[in-house]
């Protein structure tokens, strides 16, 4: 059942992806991306702790720190795609 605490994660990070890409269509300034992706990454986080079994962490404090890693993991992941194909053109 590792697998699955380790999914859980990953799932925080495609969450974290999804809305921000969401929210760029929106008038919000982009600089606020990463910070809003940590904030929705670390209350996932906790979430996930209660009601996953197999969360990859025994205390809040964790599972928030979890969550904010992978929350950022998301602007991280967009800025290497971007970077990516910048030196494409």
């Amino acid at each position: 059942m590792e697998i699955m605490g380790i999914t859980s994660v990953a799932a925080i990070t495609v969450i974290c992806y999804l809305l921000a890409a969401a929210l760029k269509a929106t008038p919000l300034d982009n600089k606020w991306l990463p910070s809003i992706c940590g904030i929705l990454g670390g209350a996932l986080g906790a979430a996930g702790m209660y009601i996953m079994p197999d969360y990859p962490a025994q205390d809040v404090i964790t599972a928030v720190a979890v969550g904010i890693v992978s929350g950022l993991a998301a602007t991280g992941a967009h800025q290497i795609g971007k970077q990516l194909s910048k030196g494409e053109e």
